[in-house]
């Protein structure tokens, strides 16, 4: 079943349009506070088309990111009683949980690993603002773990050029279902740890 390469040449049209740049952060913001779907699949086809615009990509994917990681924080804090039903229909209750946990433990680092990881990275937003982390310490944990992992996308396929994209296009289908079985690996873990 090809789902991976026609969402990749999707995001390669996407990349070449003249607002690339401001989907590029409308889909950092949004990832950051409910939607699904990471910023690397539109970060890498536009680092590949302009590979001298590698690090204001990166940068607009970071800082956008962050800005919608402050908006679950937010949310969390303020807004988690009239966010809770829509959280309950979506399945996050029992992963906010587990997260509300591993903030008690492990503070900043946590926010890093999951700014830094393809794990939702939307749950932790909210659940920083909810369990009370400071809002310092999210903001550097997020920044440093969302900046790092753009730069470093954005940065390899820049520099892979031509080469990568072929290699990249040949293994999609298997890279991508590689993704989700280790995403849903990782979910299943938790859930038989926890």
């Amino acid at each position: 079943m090809r789902l991976f390469g026609p969402i990749y040449d999707r995001c390669l049209v996407w990349a070449a349009h003249h607002r690339a740049p401001h989907y590029l952060a409308a889909l950092s913001l949004a990832e950051s506070v409910f939607f699904p779907v990471p910023p690397d699949v539109m970060l890498a086809p536009m680092a590949l088309s302009t590979p001298q615009r590698w690090m204001r990509l990166a940068a607009i994917c970071t800082i956008a990111s962050v800005v919608g990681g402050v908006l679950g924080y937010l949310l969390g804090h303020f807004a988690l009683e009239a966010i809770w039903p829509w959280m309950l229909k979506l399945g996050w209750d029992a992963p906010f949980f587990r997260v509300q946990g591993l903030f008690e433990r492990y503070g900043f680092w946590i926010v890093f690993v999951a700014a830094f990881t393809p794990i939702p990275y939307k749950v932790f937003t909210i659940a920083s603002g909810a369990t009370g982390i400071g809002l310092v310490p999210f903001l550097l944990g997020s920044t440093i773990g969302r900046g790092v992992r753009f730069f470093l996308v954005a940065g390899l396929i820049a520099f892979g050029g031509k080469r990568l994209e072929q290699t990249l296009r040949r293994y999609i289908e298997i890279l991508g279902w590689a993704v989700a079985v280790l995403v849903v690996g990782a979910v299943v873990w938790l859930e038989l740890r926890g």
